[in-house]
């Protein structure tokens, strides 16, 4: 689905500026506000863009930054199986270097989930991709956690 001027500038005002290359909203609330966007793997002009997924619902963002702020991050590392969530990086880089033009020959994006390269980061990131379908085990981990099941 393209996107729509009316989702350029909710995006634009959800992340506080404007988007600096193209997207597409991936997931929606039950009243169609954006929730997740998955970004081109390029800005316009060429630069690389390793979080191919952002969550920008607002209530999202607060429930993720809160559990990040209560230790999330250290407490999925922890919990979850490193193997696993190397797994995932993978899928996740897969999936982002796919959308890279062929005949690209500047610099591309590195990194799994977030442009990171080993272990979690980011929770938001991660949930990010899991809302929007990819298999993310700290993706699952957060949504678990939100939901009240295994706090």
């Amino acid at each position: 689905m393209a996107v729509t001027a009316q989702d350029v500038a909710r995006v634009s005002e959800l992340l506080g500026r404007s988007p600096r290359g193209a997207f597409a909203v991936v997931v929606r609330d039950a009243d169609g506000d954006p929730v997740v966007i998955r970004n081109s793997p390029l800005l316009e002009d060429g630069t690389p863009m390793p979080t191919r997924y952002w969550l920008i619902g607002p209530a999202e963002v607060r429930a993720v930054s809160r559990l990040e702020s209560a230790g999330g991050v250290a407490r999925a590392e922890a919990d979850l199986d490193r193997a696993a969530v190397a797994l995932a990086h993978e899928r996740y880089a897969a999936e982002r270097d796919a959308a890279i033009p062929p005949d690209h020959t500047g610099p591309v994006p590195v990194g799994g989930v977030g442009g990171t390269r080993a272990g979690v980061k980011c929770l938001h990131a991660h949930y990010a991709w899991f809302l929007a379908g990819g298999d993310d085990p700290v993706g699952r981990w957060v949504a678990n956690r939100l939901d009240g099941a295994g706090s």
